[in-house]
């Protein structure tokens, strides 16, 4: 007779990050003993011989040779495609899972039917909070953050954000951080997967943004607690990596809000970014102990102001 379809499909997108994936795939073994899943590895022109190790160490496991870099939401549409689990786990390489993790991501979907994706409690290196739920970007959001609006509110108010909230407890946010989530097959199936015109962030975001007004709810759960170690791929490309993001967050805009949307969440930025700029420049010169800090910051800073004024190259 036929096995039983799995109930959890565990994708995992990797791209030159062999030994994380390698551990990775330990946690997710260790957390899927006695659950009937499938993990699916996407390898996307992994130049360090990830496939080969993979393969190697993990047999059990289906290892999908993209041939090309796809970044993340080509990866991941990837591997749902092959997926036959009633939920996807979709799993950063260098993302961890604490034992009891899966198990909890599932028992959540299963209780919250209108929950269309969970996210965990992730945590960084060090056990300390890892923050991973976030409100929809937006113009008028853009704004209240660039001029510090959301620290005035208590962490449930409406025009603030969830920086604050210790991410202690269940709850229905607007989106959580690709790094972990579960998602239900069914919500794939209806709305389609991730827009790969996302190459690198916002992906998630707009996704869920789909989600919700498709009258799905997001979740959040304590329970399931991820250790993430964050930007593994991009480690050595932080100039191209940021680049990427305000790209994603562009585009993100564009769609969801137009090309008025787009300017206003500029010049919030612009605006927003001004007295920060002023501010570390100050740090720069005048406190030795922050110096190199401060650097960073005016160099980040200085760049993001002149290409919000003249950069319009917009994937569309």
């Amino acid at each position: 007779m036929p096995a039983d379809p799995p109930e959890i499909s565990i994708i995992i997108v990797s791209f030159n990050t062999r030994e994380l994936t390698l551990k990775c795939l330990a946690h997710v073994q260790a957390d899927s003993a006695g659950i009937n899943a499938e993990v699916i590895v996407v390898d996307n022109a992994s130049t360090d011989g990830s496939s080969a190790a993979i393969r190697s160490a993990y047999p059990e496991a289906a290892v999908i040779d993209a041939g090309r870099n796809l970044g993340f939401a080509g990866g991941n549409n990837v591997g749902m495609a092959h997926a036959k689990g009633e939920f996807f786990l979709l799993l950063n390489s260098d993302a961890f899972l604490h034992p009891g993790a899966i198990q909890a991501m599932t028992d959540y979907l299963r209780a919250h039917s209108t929950t269309a994706l969970v996210g965990p409690r992730l945590l960084n290196a060090d056990g300390t909070l890892q923050l991973s739920c976030y409100r929809f970007p937006s113009p008028a959001r853009a704004w209240a953050e660039n001029l510090w609006l959301p620290r005035l509110f208590p962490p449930a108010h409406f025009l603030s954000d969830y920086r604050r909230w210790p991410h202690d407890r269940e709850m229905n946010v607007d989106w959580v951080i690709g790094a972990c989530f579960m998602v239900r097959r069914n919500v794939y199936e209806t709305l389609g997967g991730f827009d790969e015109r996302f190459f690198m962030y916002a992906e998630e975001t707009d996704w869920q943004q789909r989600m919700r007004q498709g009258g799905w709810q997001i979740g959040f759960t304590p329970a399931a607690l991820v250790t993430h170690l964050g930007g593994a791929s991009g480690a050595n490309h932080v100039q191209k990596i940021n680049a990427h993001f305000f790209d994603s967050l562009d585009f993100y805009q564009l769609k969801h809000h137009g090309i008025p949307g787009l300017i206003m969440v500029r010049l919030a930025m612009i605006v927003g970014g001004i007295p920060r700029l002023a501010g570390w420049s100050i740090f720069l010169a005048f406190s030795p102990a922050r110096r190199a800090v401060a650097k960073a910051k005016v160099r980040l800073l200085s760049w993001l102001l002149l290409r919000q004024l003249t950069h319009w190259e917009i994937v569309t």
